[in-house]
């Protein structure tokens, strides 16, 4: 018999702003409609996951990891961990993370947001042996030493049409294909593509971190490893990929002169970590072009897709995911208006397209697949926009989650400092599934500063531990004063 998946309860939302509604629950029923029974990995039967989207029949790694740190681990908690057990590979020496290899260490940070979410201890003790098995693994496999950065595209970037023309090696949309084409100018270990991406780098910088958060949560010690490695790798991103002259850190570094292009994910990684000075993040917030569709994966687009009249489908277009990332960064780094610009271009997508499409045309803001090599059409370039996209979706719950109602999840709790725009509240995000607790949230008013917190109508801190039990009221007023 057919495995069914249970009935998915979701928190409602209501706000005086009726878009902001809709695209919500468009982005929820998006969600809902890509949970399926699947069997991988360390599942033993087949389990209810996530998949990627509309338009693909497993999760991905990368996605996983996403898609749960969007947002699903708290909502949804159970799919959650099926879906990144799913992902996890049984080797005999032990649990190893699985996917493509250069990016697949952001497992740690999606595993890592689940425990914040969930409090589950025994998934973290297994979390910490996927994620420290494998960061040995790619150390000897993809670090190198001489430059003190990991080889590797970049996350997101699978395919050719995220790099310069010397990437492409014709013929195929793969990156992964590179090294068959280049055998000579292969790196001399690991699986051979030379290059190092801001945004990869930026997650392994966080993943030890994550690691040794990890260790002192299970009650073990600080491992130095990890922290010695941690602080070298920052130094090593500041090195090799802050360009003071452009005022943006550089996209790709590589032995043939690396890219100076901007990466919209590399940039928000960077500072949603700390990797950048405040004077950087100010220059990079200041300086990262945002097209009328909100921000590009990679901009500008490459030369061999802007000669056709187009962008190259990871190098020009808006994925929506990554606005979730660099309004959170903006918002941590005091630019609330680069926040409220994304937010309000994401809603206005989602419900002119009445679904979370995985990518947007960068100036008309229609659906848009962009060109890539392997495509169709005349010229062979032309792709599809892949429907209902998982990440997409969880993108515009986590600017509900993080943005709007502030929310910043840790092992001992919520702390919330909200951001409204006006027009906004009141807003009212009813049963939302906290550990053993259930959450109402009541915020009015405008702007970032916090006027008044209350809980179950008594005044607090603006704080809920993660020990909270049963259903709480909470209500939050805003105000632009200071």
């Amino acid at each position: 018999m057919m495995p069914t998946v249970p009935s998915l309860s979701y928190p409602t939302l209501r706000s005086a702003n009726t878009a902001i509604e809709r695209a919500y629950r468009i982005a929820i029923g998006d969600l809902a409609g890509n949970v399926h029974p699947f069997k991988d990995g360390l599942l033993d039967k087949p389990e209810p996951v996530l998949l990627a989207g509309l338009d693909y029949d497993t999760p991905w790694t990368r996605d996983a990891a996403i898609n749960v740190w969007n947002g699903l681990g708290l909502v949804w908690a159970d799919v959650a961990r099926s879906t990144l057990l799913s992902v996890l590979e049984r080797r005999p020496n032990g649990v190893y993370i699985g996917g493509q290899y250069w990016d697949a260490i952001i497992w740690a940070l999606g595993s890592w947001a689940y425990y914040c979410y969930t409090g589950q201890r025994d998934f973290l003790a297994l979390a910490y042996q996927a994620v420290n098995n494998s960061l040995e693994r790619f150390e000897e496999e993809e670090f190198d030493p001489q430059v003190g950065l990991f080889r590797g595209p970049a996350v997101l970037g699978d395919g050719v049409a995220a790099y310069p023309d010397r990437y492409s090696p014709g013929g195929t949309s793969a990156i992964m294909d590179w090294v068959n084409a280049n055998p000579t100018h292969k790196a001399s270990s690991g699986f051979g593509i030379p290059m190092m991406s801001l945004s990869t780098n930026c997650i392994y910088y966080q993943s030890y971190r994550i690691a040794n958060c990890m260790a002192v949560e299970l009650g073990l010690e600080e491992n130095p490893h990890y922290a010695k490695r941690a602080v070298a790798l920052a130094e090593r991103i500041q090195e090799h990929f802050w360009d003071a002259g452009r005022g943006h850190f550089r996209y790709l570094v590589d032995p043939q002169g690396g890219c100076d292009y901007q990466e919209g994910l590399g940039h928000a990684f960077a500072l949603l970590f700390g990797l950048a000075t405040p004077d950087q993040a100010r220059s990079v917030l200041a300086n990262q072009t945002i097209t009328p569709a909100g921000i590009p994966c990679v901009w500008p687009t490459f030369p061999r897709y802007a000669t056709l009249g187009g962008f190259g489908r990871h190098s020009g277009p808006v994925w929506p995911f990554v606005s979730a990332f660099w309004g959170e960064a903006a918002l941590d780094h005091h630019r609330p208006d680069l926040f409220v610009q994304e937010f309000e271009r994401f809603t206005a997508h989602i419900n002119r397209h009445e679904q979370c499409t995985e990518l947007i045309h960068p100036l008309t803001s229609e659906i848009y697949g962009g060109l890539q090599e392997a495509g169709k059409g005349p010229d062979g370039m032309e792709w599809v926009s892949c429907a209902r996209q998982s990440w997409s979706a969880s993108a515009y719950l986590r600017m509900i989650l993080s943005g709007v109602d502030g929310m910043r999840f840790s092992p001992a709790g919520i702390t919330f400092q909200p951001y409204l725009t006006p027009g906004l509240t009141p807003l009212h995000l009813n049963g939302l599934p906290y550990r053993a607790a259930r959450l109402n949230l009541h915020v009015e008013g405008s702007g970032g500063n916090l006027n008044e917190f209350r809980l179950n109508g008594q005044p607090a801190k603006p704080f809920l531990p993660a020990g909270l039990e049963g259903e709480h009221e909470i209500f939050i007023h805003m105000t632009n004063a200071r």
